[in-house]
């Protein structure tokens, strides 16, 4: 069993940075590779960002050169490093942890508005 719980999402303006966090407990050493997701009002899911347990990232078209994720082991987190934050980007970001199953936290708002 996995847990994760998010953190740092809220209210910014157009053009502004968020830091989101992930922590993980329970069997950590089964977890491969761990993921940022988002869903937007009315949308499906879609990946964000995705980190392996050695360190490759992978993002989305519409995110990438903009937002950066990060793991720290030492603290069991993983980051997602948000800039130049635009409205389509206003969603519930979501963590994942991929271990023999999939693993989801509950989520935190990010809104982008002016």
């Amino acid at each position: 069993q996995v847990q994760l719980v998010e953190s740092g999402g809220g209210l910014v303006q157009p053009g502004g940075s968020l830091r989101l966090s992930c922590l993980a407990s329970g069997n950590m050493f089964s977890i491969y590779v761990m993921s940022w997701y988002r869903q937007g009002a009315g949308k499906p899911r879609e990946p964000v960002a995705v980190i392996s347990r050695g360190g490759s990232t992978s993002y989305s078209d519409s995110v990438k050169g903009r937002f950066t994720i990060s793991r720290d082991n030492a603290r069991n987190t993983v980051y997602l490093q948000m800039n130049s934050l635009k409205p389509e980007d206003t969603a519930v970001y979501y963590c994942k942890a991929d271990a023999q199953e999939g693993y989801w936290g509950q989520g935190t708002q990010v809104t982008v508005s002016a």
